[in-house]
């Protein structure tokens, strides 16, 4: 059975979406956690979707923020340089190439360089657009960065469509009025309107003013 949603504009998470850095996330910061004595699977349930600091945040809610920013610089130096294992999801260099002359972009909590080097050891273009860490004040699960990316490519927020892994993308995607297609095997305990294993199930065809994303 085939679902099909209309829509002027696909707005696109990174990790866990485009990219499967699960590897390198997951051992960059337990490593981290360990000198805090944080519990590995709440360390795990936190990190996914969020800037870095953010994460800090909510687990060493006592931490000077400074700290948290310095530390979270560092991590996002680390995460640039140390790319092994990092590969695309499958389906994700396809659905890049359908969209290249529709109204899309990354909304990411990474930052320029490590967008740049993970999609880089993914083998997969670039986005003209892409909202990063850099460009917003608030991370996921705050809207912010998806209506930015909405308002920069002139499409109305009800008009597009979100794909994204995490809890706090979802939610992000949700509270900025859009369709949300949760991608990946945790993605359905975040309710999203749509899920998917993985990009392979996924086909853009043009339709009037806008597109189809067709769901088989």
């Amino acid at each position: 059975m085939t679902t099909t949603i209309t829509a002027r504009a696909v707005l696109l998470d990174m990790d866990g979406t485009l990219v499967d850095s699960t590897a390198v996330v997951e051992r960059l910061w337990l490593e981290w956690a360990e000198p805090h004595g944080l519990d590995r699977d709440t360390v795990l349930k936190t990190v996914h979707g969020r800037q870095g600091w953010q994460s800090m945040a909510i687990l060493l809610p006592e931490r000077d923020p400074v700290i948290n920013r310095e530390e979270n610089q560092r991590m996002l130096t680390r995460e640039s340089a140390e790319t092994d294992g990092v590969v695309a999801i499958p389906g994700a260099a396809e659905l890049l190439l359908s969209l290249q002359d529709m109204p899309h972009a990354i909304v990411t909590s990474a930052d320029v360089a490590l967008m740049t080097a993970r999609m880089g050891a993914a083998r997969l273009p670039l986005t003209e657009l892409a909202i990063t860490a850099e460009r917003v004040s608030h991370s996921k699960p705050h809207p912010e960065g998806f209506l930015l990316a909405a308002s920069a490519l002139g499409i109305d927020p009800a008009d597009c469509v979100v794909f994204e892994d995490s809890g706090a993308g979802i939610r992000a995607g949700i509270d900025a009025g859009m369709i949300v297609i949760g991608v990946g095997p945790h993605a359905p305990s975040f309710a999203p309107a749509h899920h998917v294993d993985d990009l392979t199930q996924i086909a853009i065809v043009p339709a009037g003013e806008g597109f189809e994303i067709r769901i088989s």
